[in-house]
């Protein structure tokens, strides 16, 4: 049976976007979510998103560097007229039946649920992405895919899907928001938002990862980069790329060798450090916060490994 489009609905110009943070969330997810929204407004001149910060409680919510986040309301008292809901969670909250009963009641028809790292694991487990193609962090795809049968899991860094939208979390979800305001409002809007974060394109939800594929490559290989592009700040070990394409490990690594004249490993650590490069070229993020961003424990490691593949450290690419 063919597939339904995946299309978005029809909305008013004006949004009204609740975004529900809970302990634990992702400092970084939640401003690649949600700075996209405020930027397009902010270039158009005129209020394209409202956004309501949500919490269980209405009470600052600590995320998972600690650092606590103002809310304006609980979720219990949400306002009725929201457009789209934003879910950032950890994989703790997948178990809270009454939170999963309350967010079941809020998706109604018409309104985009968008989950985020272990906000898309909590919309799974409330069963809000059964008939959806979705993905979830890959530390619990596995265990969502045996619970869950009847969604749809990919492993590409974002999915949209009709109402619902998901990402694995980190940047993904830049990638993500981004796209959804070229859907929402064109493509010239969400090329300018992406000119703003200074990004070289807007990745649009079925282009191919940016290593890019040579013809007749199976999709095995693409699934192998999505996840490698998904998991840029937590890289994934070979042997854990392998498992969760459901392939042995010999195979993935003669993949690369027939495909990409590549080992895995070292391709994963060309893509890291090519991500860092644009960080360092394109943002004032310190180099050990673009190390921690780019998958690197120490900034003497990643300065090291940076010197061998372009031939000067991070802070001789600043000044060059």
């Amino acid at each position: 049976m063919p597939q339904p489009p995946s299309s978005l609905p029809p909305l008013s110009p004006f949004r009204r976007v609740g975004v529900l943070v809970l302990p634990g969330f992702s400092l970084l997810a939640e401003a690649c979510a949600t700075e996209p929204l405020t930027v397009a407004g902010q270039l158009v001149a005129a209020p394209l998103y409202h956004l309501i910060i949500l919490s269980q409680s209405a009470r600052p919510v600590a995320s998972t560097s600690g650092q606590g986040l103002v809310t304006e309301c609980a979720l219990a008292q949400a306002p009725d007229d929201l457009d789209m809901l934003l879910v950032f969670a950890t994989g703790a909250q997948a178990a809270d039946e009454d939170l999963q009963w309350r967010l079941a009641e809020l998706a109604t028809p018409g309104r985009l649920i968008v989950g985020v790292g272990g906000g898309a694991e909590l919309l799974a487990r409330a069963g809000l992405l059964d008939g959806f193609r979705a993905t979830v962090p890959w530390s619990c795809l596995e265990e969502v895919r045996r619970a869950h049968p009847r969604i749809r899991l990919s492993y590409q860094p974002f999915e949209i899907d009709r109402e619902r939208l998901t990402c694995g979390g980190g940047t993904a979800a830049l990638d993500m928001m981004m796209t959804l305001i070229g859907r929402q409002h064109g493509s010239v809007l969400a090329e300018r938002v992406s000119a703003h974060f200074v990004l070289e394109r807007v990745h649009m939800g079925k282009e191919p990862p940016r290593a890019g594929l040579p013809g007749g490559a199976p999709e095995s290989l693409s699934e192998a980069l999505a996840l490698m592009e998904a998991n840029i700040e937590e890289p994934l070990t070979t042997a854990e790329l392998a498992e969760h394409l459901g392939i042995s490990r010999r195979q993935l690594e003669r993949l690369f060798k027939k495909h990409l004249r590549a080992v895995p490993s070292r391709f994963y650590l060309d893509l890291r450090l090519q991500r860092a490069r644009r960080l360092l070229r394109e943002s004032e993020r310190p180099a050990g916060e673009v190390a921690l961003m780019t998958g690197f424990s120490s900034a003497a490691h990643f300065s090291t490994a940076y010197r061998n593949h372009f031939g000067l450290t991070p802070r001789e690419e600043r000044l060059s």
